[in-house]
């Protein structure tokens, strides 16, 4: 009889522990991590000449970065491309505010990558161009310009249109020189053109086309954008 009273009174205390943890098998939910926000950019000023930095020798200033932070943000990565050759770098900071060596004389352009601890996913400001202000001279070169439409690397009709944007801290583009053949890079010139679009051009179908612009100020000064790519259906 005592034994089987111990039997009942470990099994009730059995059953009473497994009904206060509850199984013991549940997970921990993860908590979410929202994307972050694009930062808007403030200084240097969009497509316009820099003046203000720091000159540390005849060919280099130090000159400063400025954004608003964005939401759900806790780094910021600064994209700095040299116009000219192309060439990308990369900073990161966790401020609002980076200070950057350039090349004086040079064109620039920059962007801001918002990223977030805990999530994969960023978020990237709009691109702005700079001039950074080297020996005094009388008339800047315009900047590369930009392609709209095609996309790079995008799909248009075979009656196709050729748009981009020019920029030009001086503010005095002339023409531009269109460029466009089936070889890398185009060798072709279709339009000398105070436009920014070309309109109804018959290609032919399936084929990959190369395009770029030379933009023209009436100081006689130019820059070549880069190359661009598109197929046709």
């Amino acid at each position: 009889m005592i034994i089987k009273l111990k039997k009942i009174a470990v099994l009730t205390l059995v059953l009473s522990v497994m009904a206060c943890g509850g199984g013991g098998d549940d997970i921990d939910e993860q908590p979410i991590v929202e994307s972050p926000e694009a930062a808007i950019l403030i200084s240097p000023l969009k497509n316009a000449e820099c003046n203000q930095g720091n000159i540390v020798s005849e060919t280099k200033s130090n000159v400063d970065f400025e954004w608003n932070a964005s939401k759900n943000t806790s780094t910021y990565t600064v994209v700095l491309t040299n116009l000219d050759s192309n060439q990308a770098t990369e900073s990161s900071t966790s401020g609002t505010q980076l200070t950057m060596t350039l090349l004086r004389g040079v064109a620039y352009s920059w962007k801001v990558i918002s990223k977030a601890s805990g999530t994969s996913a960023t978020a990237t400001s709009e691109t702005w161009k700079l001039f950074n202000a080297g020996l005094p001279v009388e008339n800047y070169a315009p900047f590369p310009a930009d392609a709209v439409s095609p996309t790079i690397g995008g799909i248009s009709n075979s009656n196709a249109s050729l748009e981009w944007v020019g920029s030009d801290a001086d503010g005095d583009i002339e023409s531009y020189d269109v460029y466009l053949s089936t070889t890398n890079p185009p060798s072709t010139l279709i339009q000398n053109t105070t436009s920014t679009k070309i309109d109804n051009l018959t290609l032919n179908v399936d084929e990959v086309y190369y395009w770029k612009i030379i933009t023209k100020d009436s100081y006689g000064n130019s820059s070549e954008s880069q190359i661009f790519d598109f197929r046709t259906q």
